[in-house]
This record gives C-alpha cells, sequence and structure tokens, in this order.
C-alpha cells in the first residue's frame, strides 16, 4: 500500500520559482515533483534520509498536472 503524501502551502520567491518551473521542464517532471527531487536528493547526501529507491512510486510526476 502507498504512503499517504503530506500536504503543505509552499512561498516562494518569484525567480527561485521560475528557475525551478524551468529545471522542471527539462527534466519532464512537475513542479512539484522536481523539489520533492531535489529535495529527496539533499537529504541523501546530507546523510539524512536513508539510501533507497531514487523516487517513491508515483513522486515523478503528478499525473500530468504541471504545476
Amino acid at each position: 500500500m502507498a504512503k499517504e503524501r503530506k500536504s503543505f502551502p509552499l512561498r516562494l520567491d518569484p525567480e527561485i520559482y521560475q528557475a525551478i518551473e524551468q529545471w522542471a521542464g527539462d527534466e519532464f517532471r512537475s513542479v512539484n515533483a522536481h523539489i520533492e527531487f531535489l529535495l529527496r536528493e539533499s537529504l541523501r547526501k546530507s546523510g539524512r534520509l536513508k539510501r533507497g529507491p531514487a523516487t517513491p512510486q508515483g513522486a515523478d510526476g503528478d499525473g500530468g498536472n504541471k504545476d
């Protein structure tokens, strides 16, 4: 059974959002999926998240919804 995903509001500087949006598009991800990908990679590199699959099932996209 898949884990329930936590939903919360996030406020970003517009310039940061635009950069993430462009990067996400370059990687064929939604903005949400790309932010999660970047956070997961950073947590792994810092040793705060144990190694495992690169992304949980369904984290590479959100049903085709581009944020």
